[in-house]
């Protein structure tokens, strides 16, 4: 397990701040939720994060190390990212896409070996998607990709993943299916989110972005207040305990006006 900071994060595109002096840390072994509304900057820091955009200021370090310092194959080997859109061959069988996860770990051309193989069945029976592993891409639903897709980032054995809105696509079986494969893996997440009441109950820790900068962080019962729903979603909520599982859990009313 290994700890993912970021320290004074700024990034600008088109002449727009789209994110401003953003800190946050991962713990390791936890699993941190990115919340906030469309547009508040979730998708431009989760890349900077993962080490595909460099910022225009500030520093992301893993394990105390800079990641523009680590060499592209060692990163890959420690932090996985599944993104929104990840491109996959149409042609390619279940099997086949999570196996691009062992590319760290082999030369070019080199076939599969057997901590290869082990590391994707591994992933097949984490994710589900053992019984589907010959079939093609192009006949997955949306749902069955994302799961196929968080198999190739867990094939990578990393110590952090990074993930942009995991549980979209999933219904609500796989939505907890998903969180709570993440929290049995023991790596550290980072994990943007849309659901306060998935994050409340799943995330160690909470940071909630508004226009590009850090409006809340700490843990769920600090974040998930009816203020802050109120304050950054435009939304009149109440929050109780969930009797079930102790999170706090939003109940939402309507628009405030």
């Amino acid at each position: 397990m290994s700890t993912l900071t970021a320290t004074g994060i700024t990034w600008t595109k088109h002449s727009r701040r789209i994110l401003d002096d953003v800190s946050l840390e991962a713990r390791s072994g936890a699993v941190l939720g990115l919340l906030g509304p469309n547009g508040a900057g979730k998708t431009s820091l989760l890349r900077i994060l993962a080490g595909l955009r460099r910022p225009d200021s500030g520093t992301v370090r893993v394990d105390g190390t800079a990641i523009e310092r680590i060499p592209r194959r060692r990163l890959a080997r420690s932090l996985a990212i599944v993104e929104q859109l990840q491109e996959v061959h149409e042609d390619m069988t279940v099997e086949e896409a999570i196996a691009l996860g062992r590319t760290p770990y082999r030369g070019t051309f080199e076939p599969l070996g057997a901590d290869d193989r082990a590391a994707v069945e591994h992933a097949l029976g984490a994710t589900g998607m053992s019984a589907h592993r010959s079939r093609s891409w192009r006949t997955l639903s949306g749902g069955e990709r994302q799961r196929a897709q968080f198999g190739r980032a867990l094939a990578q054995q990393p110590r952090i993943v990074v993930l942009d809105e995991p549980t979209n696509h999933l219904d609500i079986r796989y939505q907890l299916d998903v969180l709570e494969m993440l929290r049995d893996e023991s790596i550290t997440v980072v994990a943007a989110l849309h659901d306060l009441n998935l994050a409340a109950r799943f995330c160690d820790r909470i940071v909630v972005l508004r226009d590009g900068e850090v409006c809340a962080d700490g843990t769920p019962e600090d974040v998930v207040t009816p203020a802050l729903i109120d304050d950054v979603y435009g939304v009149t909520a109440v929050v109780e305990q969930s009797p079930h599982t102790q999170a706090p859990i939003a109940v939402f009313l309507r628009v405030a006006r």
